[in-house]
């Protein structure tokens, strides 16, 4: 992975999120899961994106469960 390709991600929130969300929400796929857990699946371009939208899925109020990035996520960093 070029450190230049967006690293895709899986959210998970307590919660349902309506699909009128998913623009606001940078087009991440949404997915509903039993006992009202709501997965947020899609690329987000670089850490400070990754910010924003956790601040938006504060904003509106549910409850972060998990942030699990994609196996290929910074595996070419040279940090």
């Amino acid at each position: 992975m070029s450190t230049h390709e967006p690293c895709r991600y899986e959210i998970r929130v307590q919660g349902r999120i309506d699909e009128r969300w998913t623009a606001w929400l940078d087009d991440m796929a949404l997915a509903s899961e039993p006992e009202g857990v709501t997965v947020l699946r899609g690329p987000v371009a670089d850490q400070a994106a990754l910010h924003g939208l956790l601040a938006r899925l504060r904003d509106i109020g549910v409850p972060l469960i998990s942030v699990t990035p994609g196996a290929s996520c910074g595996q070419d960093d040279e940090r």
